[in-house]
């Protein structure tokens, strides 16, 4: 957290379309304490979260306030605020919500509309309605969407699925065959994607047992050393947890939250080859060697922690 000059803040591309609310602003200020702090997208000092602090603090003659700083880009920062806006203070209307999902479909096409709903706090299902109701914002069609589970699914299935669900809300006495015949997929497809409409799920996933999508499996949490797969070496070995942790930032849970973000950075910061290591080591002068392999092994101590934990933890796939 840092504190910043007030005046040095801009306010713009709020997920709010009526605004700052001043009865808000109002009993903000005079409440009392310290505010919790404001989030600043640092590329371009916005405002992501805090509007009404802010006011309120300009309110107060204050010329500092408390930020934390978000370090991704404009598309990232403006998810991020929707996703900050939707408990707690002054929630974003339904009207909000739903003018943010059309924004987060045109900036994120490759994302299902489970995932969407997930940071704009909307149904999948009434996502699936604004991304129908704004076409404009669906010009680009990727090969395929990341669900809020982080699989890869293709989207010539996803239409399909989405295609049957329209047909079943428009025709709903229509036999299983026959929106199979219509669409272009199994009764077995269609059966499921009524059982999920029935229960207000995104018809684009699978039901329970219905067999899984076609995905590119998720690589290994730490790649082998050097030399222990064919083929392989320091810089494949640097590319392959590069790549870890640019899967990982594809999923919104860790992307935006603090904690999720606090990992990424250490994740990324580690992210470096055995040579790479092995560089900084011999680099360091003899005097504080000792010291720094003794940090080094707590680090290593922390991390081995976490891992223990996650695997501890971690679901196991049937």
């Amino acid at each position: 957290m840092v504190k910043v000059v007030i005046g040095s803040l801009v306010i713009a591309d709020t997920p709010r379309i009526a605004g700052q609310n001043a009865e808000h602003v109002r009993m903000l200020a005079g409440a009392p304490g310290e505010f919790p702090p404001i989030v600043v997208h640092r590329a371009t000092m916005r405002v992501v979260d805090g509007l009404h602090r802010l006011r309120a603090a300009e309110l107060r003659k204050q010329e500092f306030i408390t930020a934390r700083m978000f370090e991704g880009d404009e598309a990232e920062a403006f998810v991020l605020a929707v996703q900050a806006n939707l408990t707690g203070g002054l929630p974003l209307s339904v009207a909000d919500r739903k003018a943010a999902a059309a924004r987060v479909i045109a900036s994120h096409p490759q994302w299902s509309d489970r995932l969407t709903a997930s940071v704009t706090g909307l149904s999948a299902k009434t996502v699936a309605e604004v991304r129908r109701r704004h076409p404009a914002a669906t010009t680009r069609r990727p090969d395929s969407r990341i669900g809020r589970d982080g699989r890869v699914r293709p989207t010539d299935a996803l239409e399909k699925r989405r295609l049957a669900s329209e047909l079943i809300l428009r025709n709903p006495e229509l036999s299983l065959r026959q929106i199979a015949k219509a669409v272009g997929i199994s009764p077995e497809t269609a059966r499921s994607v009524r059982a999920r409409l029935l229960r207000d799920k995104d018809p684009a996933d699978r039901e329970p047992g219905e067999g899984r999508w076609t995905a590119e499996p998720p690589p290994p949490p730490f790649p082998d050393p050097p030399g222990t797969r064919a083929g392989t070496g320091p810089g494949q070995e640097s590319a392959d947890r590069a790549t870890v942790v640019q899967r990982l930032r594809t999923d919104p849970s860790l992307r935006y939250s603090e904690n999720g973000r606090t990992l990424l950075r250490l994740m990324e910061a580690h992210a470096m080859s055995s040579e790479k290591w092995a560089t900084l080591a011999n680099s360091v002068p003899a005097h504080r060697r000792g010291a720094i392999a003794n940090a080094a092994m707590e680090y290593a101590r922390g991390w081995r922690v976490v891992a223990e934990q996650l695997a501890r933890n971690a679901p196991h796939s049937a």
